[in-house]
């Protein structure tokens, strides 16, 4: 598929594989596409980064690589090494057969047929379906020497093996950066790319994201679920919850057979909603009741007015 003409054509395309976003996110994925610069997104955890790439890849038609960063992560685990076993074999047929050209050995097990190609480099390569989306996945968990090391990649599109050469891309992948923020990620990197900080969405989005991933929930079920939700991103709790906790709540409520929100049912599901035991103790109880008892009023209200 091409790639989107305008700002609408990409809400649209979003929209085509049932991701909701708005305006100022397609934005800044239609200009990472027109400009073919890398996109960069920073948010808390749960709020769709990693899932931009994997639908902007699944719309387009192209294939998804993608390189999930953790401390410790390096070049020959995010770009390429050389496959050390096969050429120790290499070199014990060489000298089972009498060849002692050390310089023909070197060449021959230093070529492209040894070299282990990792998702960075995959990506450089060209794809039938054309230039692959890239998803370098919370950046923020790789060491500093890492991330200066993608200077390279992002500048110019090319990686240098020192045995090889340089390789570059004939066409550039659409990359898509993201970071959950436990720890800044420098300004040089972040000069080669295009920022978007993803927030939670409002009600009223969350709400059509519900209904379009779970039309197994009821109207009123995934009413409540959202107002539930969006107050407690009101509340002072150590990890909010996301809209992957959202939806994973409304699932999980749906094979429970609930119609409605109760108190009980709150508390015995929090765990699905809320990862952290301080969070599910201090809303657990009292203040679960004192939740729904609110969005209970609140929705009334709306109902009386509308």
């Amino acid at each position: 598929m091409s790639l989107p003409q305008s700002i609408d054509d990409t809400v649209a395309l979003l929209e085509s594989a049932d991701y909701l976003a708005d305006r100022s996110l397609a934005t800044g994925i239609y200009l990472s596409l027109t400009m073919g610069r890398p996109l960069f997104l920073e948010g808390e955890a749960g709020v769709g980064k990693t899932e931009t790439a994997k639908v902007l890849a699944r719309a387009l038609g192209r294939d998804l690589i993608r390189l999930q960063c953790y401390e410790g992560l390096d070049i020959g685990h995010a770009v390429y090494e050389w496959n050390y076993p096969r050429q120790m074999v290499e070199i014990r047929l060489a000298e089972a057969g009498g060849d002692v050209d050390r310089e023909a050995i070197a060449r021959n097990i230093y070529g492209e047929n040894f070299l282990l190609r990792r998702p960075i480099l995959q990506a450089l390569e060209s794809h039938p379906s054309g230039p692959p989306v890239l998803l370098i996945d919370e950046l923020d968990r790789t060491d500093e020497p890492f991330e200066a090391y993608l200077l390279e990649v992002l500048s110019d599109f090319q990686v240098t093996i020192p045995e090889i050469g340089t390789i570059a891309a004939e066409a550039p992948p659409i990359v898509v950066i993201t970071s959950n923020r436990t720890r800044e990620i420098h300004d040089a990197l972040k000069r080669r790319c295009l920022y978007h900080w993803v927030d939670y969405p409002n009600a009223e989005r969350e709400l059509e994201i519900l209904r379009r991933k779970m039309p197994g929930c009821s109207e009123r079920l995934s009413g409540e679920i959202v107002a539930f939700v969006q107050a407690l991103r009101g509340k002072d709790l150590f990890k909010l919850p996301g809209v992957a906790e959202t939806l994973d709540w409304a699932s999980a409520l749906v094979h429970l057979d609930a119609l409605t929100l109760d108190p009980k049912t709150v508390d015995d599901t929090l765990g699905v909603l809320l990862k952290y035991q301080d969070d599910i103790a201090r809303v657990k109880g009292k203040e679960a009741a004192v939740l729904l008892d609110q969005l209970r009023r609140d929705m009334t209200v709306d109902s009386a007015a509308q």
